[in-house]
């Protein structure tokens, strides 16, 4: 059908924006990879007031209909910290859902590039929702994998449609699936003792009664592991006092991992319980019921999957040919034993940039295996 049957808004008040949450809920329904987020985190997410992310990104939403029928939804997006960063004039979109019509997704593109425009932006990148430092990236690979946390899904037919739009790879962003009660033990000890390192490391777990200095421990080692990478941008002090409390029912203290060198901490490796397993028959809602047997699969039945999102080792030592793939070994081994310990049964390990050869070589080489693969697009406009 043609697009002049398509109309696209700004998302403006309280029913648009909860037809911008639901309408993933809607499509995808039954896929085996997707679980729905909670209604309440996404109506927190795409909130102003309640999330710090607006302190510094200004948001459009979109919704596309047919007939008065919500069809398609996206994001446009434009970060300040980004743009004193690199300085190139590029903004980004996200949260992009939509029928399987290249009707709909010309339409809501057209919409994002032009607000875009309207804003001074000669490129457009994503998807990124809403920054790079939370849900990144257009699956394009490993569809029915199972739904994990802060992992985006989309359907088979997105990738081909947001081409077909002008948009071309940038980056594709590995995850792997790591067997926690079967994975080998590494040789990351082995090698530093081989760097001479013997008796000046240790490993040690997150202490939560100093949540807040180990929180700023993990950033600062994060912010020094990956200032280098494609297109990083750093945490603000707001996000990261946010996320502490947002993910806090999710940190489980065992599977926070550092490790010191000369008791200072310079690698570091955290998996976050993967709360979509826990939510996935929820559809969204988090009434009185449905509460309760969240905190009881958290606390009481466990939950058997986890997801790590964050690794790194600063700088100094992970240019050394054998300190940091050790350190990070190191680490890997602990989160694995405790992990295992608990009864854990799988982590997703990534996103990792497909470049990122040395990061893709150790995860392999302690029993990581690829399963799925999300895709990063540019846009001149």
């Amino acid at each position: 059908m043609a697009s002049s049957d398509i109309v696209v808004t700004p998302v403006a008040g309280r029913s648009d924006l909860a037809a911008f949450i639901g309408l993933p809920k809607r499509l995808y329904a039954g896929h085996r990879g997707y679980a729905p987020h909670l209604d309440s985190e996404r109506r927190e997410a795409f909130t102003p007031g309640t999330n710090p992310l607006f302190g510094h990104v200004e948001v459009q939403f979109f919704l596309a209909r047919r007939a008065g029928r919500v069809v398609g939804r996206i994001a446009a997006q434009i970060d300040r910290v980004y743009l004193e960063r690199y300085r190139d004039d590029t903004g980004h979109f996200g949260c992009l859902v939509a029928e399987d019509d290249p009707a709909i997704f010309a339409a809501l593109f057209r919409a994002a590039e032009d607000w875009l425009r309207s804003k001074g932006m000669k490129r457009a990148t994503g998807p990124f929702s809403l920054s790079i430092n939370e849900e990144v990236g257009l699956l394009i690979w490993g569809f029915d994998s199972r739904p994990v946390l802060l992992s985006p899904y989309d359907p088979p037919y997105s990738g081909a449609r947001v081409e077909a739009c002008g948009y071309a790879k940038i980056k594709d962003l590995l995850s792997y699936d790591y067997d926690v009660q079967n994975a080998p033990e590494t040789i990351g000890a082995k090698l530093m003792a081989r760097a001479g390192m013997a008796g000046r490391v240790k490993v040690r777990t997150a202490n939560m009664k100093m949540f807040d200095a180990e929180v700023r421990t993990l950033v600062g080692i994060f912010n020094d592991a990956w200032s280098d990478n494609w297109g990083f941008v750093p945490f603000t002090q707001a996000e990261i006092d946010h996320a502490s409390k947002a993910f806090g029912p999710v940190i489980v203290p065992d599977l926070a991992v550092f490790v010191e060198v000369d008791d200072e901490a310079v690698a570091f490796i955290v998996a976050l319980t993967n709360l979509n397993e826990a939510v996935a028959d929820f559809n969204g809602s988090l009434g009185p019921i449905n509460l309760a047997k969240l905190l009881w699969r958290l606390k009481m039945t466990g939950v058997g999957s986890t997801r790590v999102p964050l690794m790194g080792v600063k700088k100094r030592f992970r240019n050394h040919p054998l300190m940091g793939a050790g350190l990070a070994m190191m680490a890997i081994d602990h989160l694995r034993a405790n992990g295992k310990r608990l009864g854990k049964t799988s982590a997703e390990l990534g996103w990792i940039l497909e470049d990122n050869k040395a990061t893709n070589n150790i995860i392999r080489s302690v029993g990581g295996v690829h399963y799925k693969t999300h895709r990063l697009y540019e846009k001149a406009l």
